[in-house]
């Protein structure tokens, strides 16, 4: 065998093996000698941060890259995939993170593209509606054929991934990162469906970042840290050793912060309404408040209006109507320039779209929202800019060699840290953070959450946006939920997670609550807390 020639371990008779696979962009090695197996009738996690290889890896294996070095083998028989369809042809299938649907097709049409039958050149769907509904049957997907796929819900349109993948009668089934756009509820059916196919004998590979998914699913777990495999955990293995083996040290898991000591509004929307380039309302009559030393929670499935909302707090989209104060003062019309200087500081969802400027250095980074203190006569300060940076770097453990390479050289968790050392570097009546930890190690995140409850516990009124609802449950001290544009409904920190996540789906919290079968739980409260009516010991028992 060659890979036995090469030292290699002999590949599994039955499954999926890899052998040595490298795959190189420049001098990066962003896989370096990965093998493993993947056995029928199991589930095999590859769990590793962001960055870590795990998506190049799998897109080796599907043929939409070409390993450097190595060798894939399927049944014991070595392949060399050139693209998606010789992949498929051997058994592969894969469920993409980002769906790899036509909106405008109905499901049949989804599931016969790229080979469609077509006698005396006419297409027969009355066959591709039957394959839709033999295998909705037998997996127990619940999908119609004719329906459309972007009238689909979210959860939907990853069922008709995976009956696409069905319908090559799939040996080996890769999941990559499955569970990033779907609700708690969606994510308990996607693990059903996963464990069905599993004990139908299917190879199931399964790629998160998520621990807890890990926990709940696993048969196998591999760990792929910087490109490389770092060992493999049982499935027993605590979250706390999980988190070790991926980034290389202890973290800890949890966010150290005490009950929040309430102060005046500092944020207030009001009736915001915002609509897109195209005229679709996507931001629709929002309110809410936002007190000094609280953080407030907004969850949501991604693509519910979060993102506009965001932007129109910074000023960059305009508001349609409603109104937006800073302490008191309307900043709904006013240009970002302006409302950032009404103490607004924003963490971007994007932080190399709009967070800062890759070709900078670090320490220009750290005060490009600043530079007019930076400057004198039109002139700027390097010696001032180099000593901000200095204390910068070290106050915010921002791990670079030099306070002048470019900002694009540093690791995900050491920009995002760069991007919030800014925004922290002055005083602030408001934080906005979107997504403040997305592509980012969990040791950094450990970092980034201290930071911001310490920015809570300095009287700023904190507004988090995430669709990690474990960062949600870790940071809130209320939690307001978006759907389709609206507030859902406001709760408190600790509202069962069930119960969010109905929310999240569009269920009002009083309904989701009663849903979840809470009714032991304290009545939610759906409204904002008032200003000054503050009971200590409900906060407490909150935390």
């Amino acid at each position: 065998m060659l890979a036995a020639e090469h030292g290699f371990e002999p590949p599994l008779a039955e499954g999926l093996s890899l052998r040595g696979i490298t795959k190189r962009f420049g001098s990066l090695a962003a896989n370096d000698d990965i093998s493993l197996d993947v056995v029928p009738g199991r589930i095999h996690c590859l769990l590793g941060e962001n960055g870590a290889g795990k998506s190049t890896l799998m897109n080796v294996l599907y043929g939409l890259l070409d390993a450097d070095e190595g060798w894939i083998f399927v049944d014991g028989v070595a392949q060399h995939f050139r693209s998606p369809k010789q992949a498929m042809a051997a058994g592969i299938g894969m469920v993409h993170q980002h769906f790899m649907l036509v909106d405008v097709f109905t499901v049949a049409e989804n599931l016969i593209l790229g080979r469609e039958h077509a006698p005396a050149g006419v297409l027969d769907m009355g066959r591709a509606r039957r394959r839709v509904r033999e295998l909705s049957d037998q997996y127990k997907l619940q999908v119609s054929p004719d329906a459309v796929v972007e009238h689909l819900p979210v959860g939907v349109q990853q069922r008709v991934e995976i009956l696409k993948a069905l319908s090559n009668d799939a040996k080996v089934l890769v999941f990559d990162e499955p569970t990033a756009v779907l609700t708690p509820q969606e994510i308990d059916d996607l693990m059903v469906i996963m464990q069905r196919l599993r004990d139908e004998g299917r190879a199931i590979v399964f790629i998160t970042h998520k621990l807890r998914e890990v926990k709940a699913i696993a048969d196998e777990i591999t760990v792929i840290r910087r490109g490389r495999v770092v060992g493999q955990a049982a499935p027993d293995a605590s979250e706390n050793e999980l988190a070790e083996m991926m980034v290389g040290r202890s973290v800890s898991l949890t966010v150290a912060k005490t009950a929040a000591v309430l102060n005046d509004v500092r944020l207030k929307v009001d009736g915001v309404s915002v609509v897109d380039p195209a005229g679709n309302v996507v931001v629709e009559d929002v309110s809410f408040d936002v007190h000094g030393g609280e953080i407030l929670c907004l969850a949501g499935v991604q693509g519910n209006g979060q993102s506009e909302l965001a932007e129109a707090l910074l000023g960059t989209i305009p508001v349609l109507k409603g109104v937006i104060t800073i302490d008191g003062t309307d900043t709904a019309r006013l240009s970002p320039r302006q409302t950032i200087d009404a103490g607004f500081g924003f963490v971007p969802e994007d932080r190399q779209h709009d967070g800062f400027v890759s070709e900078f250095s670090v320490a220009e980074n750290l005060v490009l929202n600043q530079i007019d203190q930076y400057t004198n006569a039109g002139n700027l300060q390097l010696a001032s800019i180099r000593t901000n940076a200095e204390h910068r770097v070290q106050e915010y453990d921002i791990r670079t060699t030099s306070i002048n390479l470019p900002v694009s050289s540093l690791s995900g968790g050491n920009q995002q840290k760069v991007v919030l050392a800014r925004e922290l570097s002055r005083p602030l009546s408001v934080l906005v953070a979107s997504q403040p930890t997305r592509g980012v190690d969990v040791g950094a995140i450990e970092f980034l959450h201290k930071r911001i409850v310490a920015e809570r516990d300095a009287g700023t009124a904190v507004l988090i946006i995430s669709t990690e609802l474990d960062e949600v449950e870790a940071l809130a001290d209320r939690i307001a939920v978006m759907n389709r544009g609206r507030i859902v409904g406001i709760v408190p920190a600790g509202t069962p997670r069930e119960v969010i996540g109905l929310m999240m789906a569009g269920i009002p919290a009083d309904e989701a609550h009663a849903a979840a079968g809470a009714s032991g739980a304290d009545p939610i409260d759906t409204d904002p807390i008032d200003t000054g009516a503050i009971d200590t010991e409900r906060n407490e028992e909150q935390q």
